[in-house]
């Protein structure tokens, strides 16, 4: 209970009204204070009369599911059971994983219906999260005081990783087509139609066309470009850490999620595997939208682990998994110097026989800290600090590609352009 203006108006009456007494001597004026006190203290047990009548009540209208990173509206909606219009405080909560406005808000509640107050929140951690119960404060019909109360919610929040945005990308995915490459091969579609040569097999043989010209003409069929991709992702301590709006292993999921959707719209088969110390979780190659769905499953469960990442059990593991040559698009930490020679150890263990993508994010707080102006005495080290991540992050780079595996770092808002545009190229030059 916290007093309001009214009671503070009491309460002050009744101090003066007992010092006044007290100077005065007159025994009648000296117990006059009481009249307020009790004056206040009936208003109080009134208010708190009331209060317990009214029953507030807390309801939340969100969507069950959230999108990790994305902000999305949610509605708190406040009820109550007296006959009048009750004036409402409330502290707007949530789980840890979810990021949400805690400033106070106030809300008038009508008679017979609910009230709502409009919150923006985002998702940060992957994973069903239950909402913790508000605190709330409801105030007293006399303007005496506001009565404290917890309001339990009764909802929960799936949150789960992104998908592709663009319509035309899903469109694959969606409908599980092929896409043939304009390339001579055995696939389904003519590519062109030709003369024919000696050894051509009959069924090239385009008998309509043959008996227009006269004389034998073959057709030349489209190539089907199937590939085995695995992405492998690291959830060991470092995917904790914070990179912008999320922290890398949310980055990773999110791409990961779009990626495994895009790559399935070519009709590639897709796999993942979540690692630490030792492969976490695997799902082998795959192709459709289940692969897609059982893909979503799985990277909703993931969460960071307390242990150091290893790549290279990781890539003992990937052997293991996919037989041929593959696609192995690894999200992981690249700057970090304990894990860069796993990493190299692991690119050789997968060379030549798979092509590895090694991607990571780099921090946009040290690029921008490099190139700051000094202003104090700090800021020369803090430069010279960041001058040595970005320059240990490009030795890294630099010593993958020397042994023949793509890597690439980039921004979070970067990676996933670059992630995918590495894939085109891949299948374009048709290096798997």
């Amino acid at each position: 209970m916290h007093l309001r203006l009214n009671g503070l108006v009491f309460a002050v009456l009744t101090a003066l009204v007992a010092i006044l007494g007290a100077w005065s001597g007159d025994p009648d004026l000296d117990r006059l204070w009481l009249l307020p006190l009790a004056l206040l203290l009936l208003g109080l047990a009134y208010e708190g009369w009331v209060v317990m009548r009214a029953h507030p009540g807390l309801s939340i209208d969100a969507p069950a599911r959230g999108v990790l990173g994305r902000p999305m509206a949610l509605h708190l909606l406040f009820r109550h059971s007296l006959q009048r219009d009750v004036e409402m405080q409330a502290a707007p909560a949530a789980p840890d994983a979810i990021e949400i406005a805690t400033d106070i808000r106030s809300v008038t509640v009508a008679p017979g219906t609910s009230s709502a107050i409009e919150l923006r929140v985002t998702p940060r951690r992957l994973g069903q999260h239950t909402w913790p119960s508000m605190q709330a404060r409801v105030a007293g019909p006399l303007g005496f005081a506001w009565w404290s109360r917890r309001l339990d919610a009764d909802f929960s929040l799936m949150v789960v990783p992104e998908m592709l945005r663009d319509g035309g990308r899903r469109l694959g995915a969606m409908g599980g087509g092929m896409h043939a490459q304009a390339a001579v091969g055995a696939g389904a579609e003519i590519l062109q139609l030709r003369d024919y040569r000696v050894g051509d097999p009959q069924n090239a043989i385009d008998w309509k066309a043959t008996a227009r010209r006269g004389q034998l003409v073959s057709r030349d069929f489209t190539e089907d470009q199937h590939l085995d991709i695995v992405i492998a992702i690291d959830a060991g301590s470092t995917s904790a850490l914070r990179a912008g709006e999320l922290d890398r292993l949310g980055h990773y999921i999110n791409l990961a999620a779009r990626f495994a959707e895009h790559a399935v719209a070519q009709d590639d088969r897709v796999g993942v595997m979540l690692f630490a110390d030792q492969p976490l979780a695997t799902l082998a190659p795959g192709r459709g939208m289940g692969t897609v769905l059982r893909i979503r499953q799985m990277l909703t469960a993931a969460t960071p682990k307390l242990a150091e990442s290893n790549p290279l059990n990781a890539a003992l593991r990937i052997r293991m998994l996919v037989r041929h040559r593959s696609l192995i698009v690894m999200l992981t930490d690249v700057d970090d110097a304990t894990v860069a020679g796993q990493l190299a150890s692991a690119a050789r263990l997968l060379l030549p026989k798979h092509l590895p993508l090694i991607a990571g994010v780099s921090s946009a707080e040290a690029e921008a800290m490099r190139k700051a102006p000094a202003h104090t005495w700090l800021d020369a080290y803090e430069s010279l600090a960041a001058q040595e991540y970005c320059s240990r992050l490009d030795r890294n780079v630099h010593a993958l590609r020397a042994l023949g595996a793509p890597a690439l770092v980039r921004r979070p808002e970067l990676l996933e352009r670059a992630v995918f545009e590495a894939y085109a190229e891949f299948r374009k030059r048709r290096r798997i």
